[in-house]
Order: structure tokens, then sequence, then C-alpha cells
């Protein structure tokens, strides 16, 4: 096994992760950085690996390691990958490293969470005369309540939304039959029809 062999998955894997990880291919023997392809850390071919620590885990009979974290020196924080390459005889020759940079994966998830965290409630000020808001309400809640979708309620469960709504100054608003058809998937004629019928007289809950 030489560099030259391994050097094609390191040039790949830094292709992949780029530009948030450095790839580095170490000899185990040697203790010396052979190659690296994207270099985070600042360091070049030639300098010292300081891979001590991994001449004790070989004895553990693992070759894959992490990930572990790491630190740059600019504070920046790497989580880190190592895979010791063997020889036909079963010696280590190569350490092959991957050090991600976690910056861009932290601060997309602190994006992410200041997006989810809790919403305060709707200013009343911009809602109290949107009949359209309390429309969708009023027809939410009651499916809620119902235990069904729209379009499987009953005409004595239209009834007595209609009644609500009306109760609620929905269907004073200009231009409401067409929106409350539509949220009762119904037509405006079988809405009018429904709507002269709950005006009659009160209508107490379906059983």
């Amino acid at each position: 096994m030489t560099p030259e062999q391994v050097a094609p998955v390191g040039e790949v894997l830094a292709r992949l992760l780029s530009p948030h990880a450095e790839v580095v291919l170490h000899d185990w023997v040697a203790d010396r950085v052979v190659a690296i392809w994207n270099p985070l850390s600042g360091r070049e071919p030639g300098d010292p690996s300081l891979l001590g620590e991994l001449d004790e885990l070989s004895e553990s009979g693992r070759d894959a390691y992490g990930p572990y974290p790491k630190v740059l020196p600019d504070g920046r924080r790497l989580s880190s990958v190592s895979a010791v390459l063997r020889d036909e005889a079963g010696t280590a020759k190569y350490v092959l490293c991957v050090n991600v940079d976690r910056t861009a994966f932290e601060t997309a998830s602190r994006l992410l969470a200041a997006f989810a965290a809790p919403v305060s409630g709707q200013p009343r000020v911009f809602f109290e005369h949107d009949w359209t808001e309390k429309l969708n309400e009023h027809v939410a809640d009651y499916v809620r309540e119902r235990g069904v979708p729209v379009e499987r309620l009953r005409r004595e469960d239209r009834l007595e939304l209609l009644s609500r709504l009306d109760k609620a100054g929905v269907l004073s608003q200009r231009r409401s039959v067409p929106a409350v058809a539509r949220a009762l998937q119904v037509s405006r004629s079988a809405l009018y029809q429904l709507l002269s019928e709950a005006r009659k007289e009160p209508h107490a809950d379906p059983a």
C-alpha cells in the first residue's frame, strides 16, 4: 500500500465535504502528514502527525475511531473520524482522518431553533376585525368537537355550526357567504337554505 493508492479516497472525501472538512493522510510509522486536502488546520505534508494516542488504541483491534471532538487554534470545533489502513500482513501503515468543521452546522441549528421557538399570540389589534380568521377558528373548533372532517358533517351539524357562525357575526359581514360555503364545502344555494332554516329556530347539539 502506498500513499498514491490511498490519495483518491482522501480527495473524493474532501470534494464531497468541501468546504467544511479537512482530510488528512498520516504515515503511521513515520508519524508524519503524508497528504492533506482542504487544510483547515494549516498543516502541510511533512508536519508531525502526533498520533501517539493511536498507538495505544491499535492494540484494541479496532481500525475505525470516532466521531470524537477536536478544536482548531481559532476556537472552531471539529468532529473527527479516523481509519487505520493496514497492509496485507495486517501491519498499520497509514491513518486517514476526516475533520469536519461544525461551525456552519451549529449556526444552522441555532437558526432553526430560533424559528421553531414558541411564538406569541396574534396581536388582537390586527385580527379582531378579521372575520375570515374567526370563521376558520369556529369551523376548526367544531370539527374537532365532532371528530369528523367537514365533508362528513351531517345536516344537523351544519345547522348548528351555522348558528354559531351567525351568533359570532361572521354571516353579517360583506361577501361572507362564498367564504362560509367554501368552508362548509356546500354550494351557495345550499348554504342559503341551511341558513334560513338555522335562523328559524335554535338547534340543539346533535347526539
